[in-house]
């Protein structure tokens, strides 16, 4: 096997400096761990000018569209790296939460007005790559690229120049689709359901939006300094538009054929004092209602990581951890297995999308339940954005605290999980929490 060779460069803590020398590229992609401010995450992996561009179509079945993107893998062609990197060239997009349209038979009643694919890759065939936990920055280039494109993405980034940024600004406040009376009546229908024994629970979103002007990559940098996150993701669109994700929650990770994924439910905001923090913790970590909403979609979890992982490998290794960020704390549980001989990373997407924390349960009806109550499609927000090399590792986020950018306009949404004992101002006033920082920060550009 043909192994792909490797450029140092300077070590960058923050990727927005080499970022800012590909951002008017085609297929310009960040995946960011939100460094130096956020913990958690290890890499930052960043790309452009891929090989090929991969939308699914709108009639198009989730399975085909999936095998058109391990054909694509294939045709890039295997290959080693020589030390501890996670990408050796291979796929980087998203997966709209309305993916899961192409992967089961769902109802169409909430409104498709962004219009934009329900699925978007690119095959690239390199990548620069920051290891913080090494304190490296480093290309990565796939043998099949030719030594000219080599040696100019070397000079690219070994003296990065960055453009000036046009600023990002909102011609109005963001102001959300559904009245406060909307969203008590929503929930209402929801707790009627789960009477009626329907599902446990549904997870409800909101959205925010307004129309806006100048560069989305303004507001990515301001919203990732206001809000850092292991799962930030920025990704340039063909019409001038952007994905923009401060996601702090993990959707699937396969490394070796080993899976785990990380669901959040449960969220405090962070207190004002210390006492006060510490006492929003203490009240998450005991709170029933929370534990019981967490356990519910780990059992989920549990199940749509066992369609596709190894009989008896599926395991709950951490259950209720706490998280804290900088505007929420959130209870965090891990599940673990191993895939199956005859499975791969693209078998597990087809059997776990979209992610169980945020539909609910069970999980199809409770994606009914949403394609009713909410009046538009989610698209982006609940999806994913992801990476899959040609290895078969893969990354991907659950795509909360997410933006939009696309026709002038920019949108965000704000949910959690309802269930029986939920209180409507308590789940409105939530879903309202997790967005707060991201709508105040472009606020204030």
């Amino acid at each position: 096997m043909l192994t792909c060779s490797v450029h140092p460069l300077p070590y960058r803590a923050n990727p927005a400096e080499y970022f800012a020398a590909i951002r008017h590229a085609p297929g310009a992609v960040l995946l960011d761990s939100g460094r130096p401010s956020a913990e958690r995450g290890r890499y930052d992996l960043l790309s452009a000018w891929p090989l090929e561009q991969l939308a699914v179509l709108p009639d198009e079945s989730g399975s085909d569209f999936l095998q058109r993107l391990r054909d694509n893998l294939t045709r890039l062609g295997e290959a080693a790296v020589p030390c501890d990197l996670p990408f050796a060239g291979g796929l980087i997009g998203y997966l709209s939460y309305d993916f899961g349209r192409h992967l089961e038979n769902l109802p169409s009643q909430a409104q498709d007005d962004l219009q934009w694919p329900d699925a978007r890759f690119g095959l690239y065939d390199w990548a620069l790559i920051s290891d913080h936990q090494l304190s490296t920055s480093q290309l990565v280039f796939h043998p099949s690229l030719i030594d000219s494109e080599r040696q100019r993405l070397i000079a690219l980034f070994s003296e990065p120049t960055a453009e000036a940024v046009e600023p990002f600004t909102l011609k109005a406040p963001m102001k959300a689709d559904l009245s406060a009376d909307e969203y008590r009546h929503a929930l209402e229908r929801i707790q009627n359901y789960i009477q009626a024994g329907d599902c446990y629970q549904v997870n409800f979103a909101q959205r925010f939006r307004a129309q806006c002007q100048g560069d989305p990559w303004a507001a990515y940098c301001a919203l990732r300094a206001a809000c850092p996150t292991p799962f930030s993701g920025f990704q340039s669109l063909p019409d001038g538009g952007a994905v923009l994700s401060l996601s702090p929650e993990r959707f699937v990770k396969v490394s070796e054929r080993h899976v785990e994924t990380r669901p959040i439910k449960g969220t405090r905001p962070r207190g004002l004092t210390a006492a006060e923090d510490a006492a929003n913790a203490a009240e998450l970590l005991a709170s029933p209602k929370d534990r019981a909403e967490n356990l519910m979609i780990v059992d989920l979890l549990r199940n749509d990581l066992g369609r596709t992982c190894r009989i008896g490998s599926v395991r709950v290794p951490e259950l209720f951890s706490l998280e804290s960020y900088p505007n929420v704390h959130h209870l965090v549980s891990s599940v673990t297995g191993e895939l199956a001989d005859d499975r791969d990373a693209l078998d597990l997407i087809a059997g776990s999308f979209p992610g169980g924390s945020i539909t609910g349960a069970p999980k199809i009806r409770a994606m009914q339940i949403i394609d009713e109550l909410e009046p538009t499609r989610r698209g982006l927000y609940c999806g994913s954005l992801l990476y899959l090399d040609v290895r078969g590792e893969m990354d991907s986020s659950i795509a909360i605290r997410s933006l939009l950018v696309k026709d002038g306009q920019v949108c965000c949404w704000g949910g959690g999980g309802i269930v029986a004992d939920s209180e409507w101002q308590a789940e409105y006033q939530e879903s309202i929490t997790k967005v707060k920082v991201l709508l105040d920060t472009l606020q204030n550009l």
